[in-house]
């Protein structure tokens, strides 16, 4: 396969100057196509999909100008530069207007292209390289990833995709270790402000005495220590999403600042006389009650009022035990993958523990209890003397129906087994509604005809 940027189209009506241009990047190690004129440059774009499209302005029929703006229209990524004779530069510049990357003079000095081809082709691959990351990104924080088929998470997940396209504030409440902040990214990867910054500042983890600093930034002298401006959250997140953890930790004086930007968009940095304005959307979250805060006269109500236009409550695990299986398994998948222990199992009796301990820490605890539990594993299959005394214990108490996931003792399974009949039980109860199965179980509808054809069912 040819590298990124690597593949060059010359369209020059000239044919010595596009054969000698041809031949010494061909040297350079690039794949070359030549054309005569704009027509055969079209076709050959059409047929090829050059990285690189090197034209002369002056060509009979289609000149350079008219095949860059058919490009640019066509062809939006490929990248275009011109060739023009030290008398057309006027019209060079033109075509820099028009979307061409560059322009060279004729004759072309050979260093100057290989430097600019080079420049080209290391901006492709960074382009390529963020597209990667931001799919990854994509593909970590999309609503199927919010794990679970409980009607309480699930009518999480129906709020996070109605209200994830608006410019509304958003206050998410829960326990700490619900994952307010995996929401809060999730709602701005699939928001309109997606290529912009998403910014978490936990606001208890910041002394109060800094943290006005670190939000709205300072200017050199402001205070003892302040030897340089700083740039706060606000300016670095404008046009993105400002996730501000915890925010009932926020001092009352830096809530008035706080309320402001809400109101009109406008701040100033500490020591600053400069009004500045940013454009951020706020998300909100945290694990104690605003409403109590409020009353106590330690949250300004105004402020309470202008966070929460959409309310986003998180329950803790031990109110949707349901859900344990599904996180139990893509938990255990996880860490298995990232150990090298694929022969991993789990036993039913663990799993009886695990959904009937208490969970005070909820997902995050459950998170670091299963790598734990990888790491440390001495046998195939994880059993309860493996688990942590407090969670063997939770083991004795009788536990509550959940449907579709087994939890008597008997002999050891694996994680897939169980997947395997949540998936089939679930799929019954909707009577084979697929998309509906998929809904409950919180994954992707290709993602459960993908497991039924490895299951072999009829139809697939």
């Amino acid at each position: 396969m040819t590298e990124t940027g690597k593949r060059i189209l010359i369209a020059d009506d000239e044919e010595a100057a596009r054969r000698g241009l041809g031949q010494i990047l061909t040297e350079d190690g690039y794949e070359v196509f030549l054309a005569s004129d704009g027509e055969e440059a079209l076709r050959l774009v059409a047929q090829e999909s050059p990285d690189i499209l090197l034209t002369d302005l002056r060509m009979p029929g289609m000149d350079g100008h008219e095949l860059l703006n058919r490009v640019r229209q066509g062809y939006p990524d490929m990248t275009v530069v011109i060739m023009t004779a030290h008398g057309t530069i006027r019209s060079a510049v033109q075509a820099l207007q028009e979307g061409a990357e560059d322009y060279l003079t004729k004759p072309i000095d050979v260093e100057e292209l290989e430097h600019l081809l080079d420049r080209i082709r290391k901006k492709k691959a960074l382009l390529a390289e963020t597209r990667v990351l931001r799919e990854r990104l994509d593909d970590k924080y999309r609503f199927e990833n919010i794990i679970g088929r409980s009607p309480e998470i699930l009518e999480v997940f129906r709020m996070v995709e109605q209200v994830a396209p608006t410019q509304a504030s958003i206050l998410i409440g829960g326990e700490s270790g619900t994952g307010k902040e995996l929401i809060a990214n999730a709602l701005h990867q699939n928001s309109p402000r997606r290529s912009e910054r998403f910014l978490p500042v936990n606001c208890a983890a910041i002394p109060s005495e800094i943290l006005e600093s670190e939000m709205f930034g300072h200017e050199k002298g402001s205070f003892t220590g302040a030897v340089g401006r700083k740039i706060g959250k606000f300016e670095l997140a404008d046009r993105g999403t400002l996730f501000l953890d915890e925010v009932g930790e926020i001092p009352p004086d830096i809530q008035v600042k706080l309320l402001r930007v809400l109101e009109d968009r406008s701040y100033m940095r500490v020591g600053g006389s400069e009004t500045l304005t940013a454009d951020v959307r706020i998300i909100a979250a945290t694990n104690a009650s605003l409403e109590q805060r409020v009353a106590q006269e330690r949250f300004r109500p105004d402020l309470y009022y202008r966070l929460k236009v959409v309310t986003l409550h998180i329950p803790p695990l031990r109110e949707r035990r349901e859900d344990i299986p599904l996180l139990v398994t893509h938990f255990l998948d996880q860490f298995k993958r990232e150990n090298g222990r694929e022969d991993l199992s789990l036993s039913p009796a663990v799993l009886r523990c695990l959904i009937n301990a208490r969970w005070e820490g909820n997902v995050r605890e459950l998170r670091n209890l299963m790598e734990s539990l990888v790491v440390m594993a001495v046998r195939p299959v994880l059993e309860v003397w493996d688990l942590p005394e407090l969670y063997r214990q939770a083991g004795a108490a009788e536990p509550e129906p959940i449907a579709g996931v087994a939890t008597a003792p008997g002999p050891a399974v694996t994680m897939d087994e169980i997947e395997r009949e949540a998936i089939l039980r679930t799929l019954k109860e909707t009577s084979g509604n697929r998309t509906r199965a998929a809904e409950i179980l919180g994954i992707g509808l290709r993602t459960l005809q993908r497991k039924l054809k490895e299951y072999g069912e009829p139809g697939e």
